[in-house]
């Protein structure tokens, strides 16, 4: 897979975003996991301006799906043990 150098900035971007907004609740590898496999959906697509946009979203919702306790070992909502 090749990416031009201004989308891959823009999917690193994306990353760190994701990173930053699931700090606690995911892992950085959870992230990039997400990132990676929402990226490769779109390996062969030919219009390329709003993959990061396409990934973000796909990334994002993959993350808030995983089900199971997250990294923290929290309950979802803030529940206790």
């Amino acid at each position: 897979m090749s990416f031009e150098p201004d989308e891959a900035e823009a999917i690193r971007r994306v990353a760190e975003r994701l990173k930053a907004g699931f700090l606690g609740r995911r892992t950085a590898e959870q992230v990039d996991a997400a990132v990676r496999a929402a990226l490769d959906r779109f390996e062969d697509s030919k219009v390329r301006n709003f993959i990061p946009v396409l990934v973000e979203r796909r990334a994002r919702a993959a993350l808030e799906a995983a089900s199971g306790p997250d990294r923290a070992g929290a309950r979802p909502h803030g529940g206790l043990h």
